[in-house]
């Protein structure tokens, strides 16, 4: 696996290469060189995206996590974002941090249920806005064959994916096949260990939906808004370039993301996301050198907030370990609230 990745790292590497001489480096160079200080606001904006994020997930925390700072909860997120960015583990590793840095105070199965629905919540958020955003566009604009056909059948089966994902979190049914191997003895102590953690989980999640599950939708909305604010960058990127339309703007992104949900296995997706805009581009009628500028750009604002995400990873970790949260006093059934 270690040699396929370095492999697909340097196919990408130099897939981009390729593009950038194709393409031209003057005119890329040009294109940033008009985007002046717009680039830095393009940057910034992606956080405002992490932060609405951020306040989708909180919906789906459960006590004691749902009530830490909100910032604190930013840069969890933002540390999990970066090490998906930066390591091939297919936005599992990201997790894993997330769940590990949530549970430096407060040890339990909460933390690992509060990362498992959040992740829920956001590919199915990810996914219908990409589903519903496709099909209108697709009235609109007449997308090659090709593309629309790769965009009905690889929906189609994540969604598939996901929806199975729903319904195995809704009754419990995660540490199944563990559980099977530990009444069969196999696996030693560890598999029982294992299973034992398992299920609490699994009690976790059941209790979740059956008296949170307007929660998980409220946690989709955020995620909604958060890739509707995404969406209006790209129109303001379009808007200093060209003279594109926020539709032409939601058709490159929806476009774009979904190329993005098949395609994870690169880390940073060095190559692929930029050859991903520079179709996206393409399929709605704008310049290959429009796309591959885009692609670059979207990657500046990629690498400083996984720079900082990073940064907060190591702050977090050095912590000394004694604060205690405690859940918020609540008489309305225990949502979440900002601090």
């Amino acid at each position: 696996m270690k040699k396929f990745h370095v492999f697909s790292i340097l196919l990408g590497s130099l897939l981009l290469v390729f593009m950038i001489w194709k393409i031209g480096l003057d005119a890329l160079w040009g294109d940033i060189r008009l985007l002046g200080w717009g680039l830095v606001f393009f940057i910034l904006v992606e956080g405002i995206v992490s932060a609405f994020h951020t306040i989708g997930w909180r919906y789906c925390l459960s006590p004691p996590h749902d009530s830490f700072p909100f910032f604190r909860l930013l840069g969890i997120h933002l540390a999990g974002t970066s090490i998906n960015f930066v390591t091939p583990t297919a936005d599992i590793g990201g997790e894993v941090i997330k769940g590990t840095l949530l549970s430096l105070n407060h040890k339990g199965s909460e933390a690992a249920t509060g990362v498992v629905i959040g992740k829920l919540s956001h590919a199915l958020s990810h996914l219908i806005v990409v589903v519903l955003g496709s099909i209108v566009i697709s009235w609109k604009i007449r997308l090659p064959f090709a593309v629309s056909t790769a965009l009905l059948t690889g929906s189609v089966l994540v969604g598939a994916g996901i929806v199975g994902l729903l319904v195995i979190q809704k009754y419990g049914k995660l540490g199944v096949v563990v559980r099977w191997l530990a009444a069969r003895n196999v696996g030693g102590e560890m598999l029982q260990k294992a299973s034992h953690h398992i299920t609490q989980m699994d009690s976790s999640l059941k209790l979740f939906y059956e008296r949170r599950f307007s929660d998980l939708l409220i946690s989709m909305f955020w995620h909604t808004v958060a890739m509707a604010c995404s969406i209006a960058n790209t129109w303001y990127f379009l808007a200093i370039l060209t003279d594109g339309s926020l539709f032409a703007a939601a058709g490159v992104w929806l476009i774009g993301n979904w190329l993005d949900l098949i395609t994870f296995a690169i880390p940073m997706g060095i190559g692929v996301q930029e050859g991903t805009r520079v179709i996206a581009f393409k399929a709605l009628g704008f310049s290959l050198t429009l796309g591959l500028t885009y692609g670059i750009v979207y990657r500046l604002a990629q690498i400083f907030w996984a720079g900082i995400g990073l940064s907060v990873y190591a702050l977090l970790l050095s912590e000394p370990q004694k604060k205690n949260f405690s859940p918020p006093k609540e008489a309305n059934g225990g949502n979440p609230s900002l601090h």
